[in-house]
């Protein structure tokens, strides 16, 4: 079958995008792993579909790149957002349905915004972190974060006793300042680092904000270009009020034939 896609990215975070509002897309996972295939496929870090569902704007379903269904994917969720407006769904907010529950959106000054969920439980794991922002993350304080292999230690820890049955993602964190941080991600799934990871610059923004209770706005840098968290601190590992903010842009369209 011939499909049209379109080519997004946030931050160097990449996705294949299909209009599925009209229901007749359905792709097998062996379908959706050669589409991201950045030697035989179209390449990208996951695929995602816009659909219909009632009581939303959209539903977002998205696939990583080894072709399976996933977890919320933050990028994923802006990219997905500005997909939406490009292709005749213009609101001033957006409230959506991903994997993880109802997702609400807006744009401002060129950025899309997207709202997380709440956050209610971080784990230490002797001086490292574990939360979920949508997805599970595993975040690590480093020096030096830009010269790593984030590679080879983040396949060590995904891969390692705790979490190779269920899998995590693994964030390495530099502090620049209370209110800066810079982040590098390995992914599961796409098992191997990428560019930008939302969910990921989402939980180490949380681990290493500013300790006051209140509003907080963490800037974060990553290899693909430069983000911002903005939260409600509550109280010891709990946070509200989410939001990834950062933007979302359109590469290119094209056809694909699907076998």
């Amino acid at each position: 079958m011939e499909l049209i896609f379109y080519k997004y990215q946030g931050t160097g975070n990449d996705f294949i995008i299909m209009d599925n509002r009209g229901g007749d897309i359905t792709l097998a996972t062996k379908q959706v792993k050669d589409l991201c295939d950045r030697k035989f496929g179209i390449g990208a870090d996951g695929l995602m579909l816009l659909q219909t569902i009632d009581g939303y704007d959209f539903e977002m379903k998205y696939y990583n790149a080894d072709g399976r269904e996933s977890s919320m994917c933050g990028n994923g969720g802006r990219c997905l957002t500005q997909f939406a407006f490009d292709n005749g769904i213009q609101k001033e907010k957006y409230v959506f349905l991903a994997v993880d529950g109802p997702h609400e959106a807006f744009f401002s000054d060129g950025w899309v915004h997207l709202k997380m969920k709440d956050v209610e439980k971080v784990e230490n794991v002797e001086g490292d972190y574990v939360l979920n922002t949508g997805s599970p993350h595993f975040v690590k304080q480093v020096m030096n974060v830009m010269s790593m292999d984030v590679y080879a230690k983040g396949h060590e820890i995904r891969y390692s006793d705790d979490f190779k049955a269920e899998g995590i993602n693994v964030n390495f964190v530099e502090i620049k300042d209370e209110d800066e941080i810079i982040v590098r991600t390995y992914e599961r799934g796409v098992e191997n680092e990428t560019l930008s990871c939302g969910t990921g610059v989402t939980a180490s923004a949380l681990i290493f904000a500013h300790n006051d209770l209140g509003f907080n706005r963490v800037e974060v840098s990553t290899p693909g270009g430069k983000l911002a968290v903005e939260f409600d601190k509550k109280g010891e590992g709990i946070f509200e009020n989410i939001w990834l903010c950062g933007p979302a842009t359109f590469v290119f369209k094209g056809l694909v034939n699907v076998n």
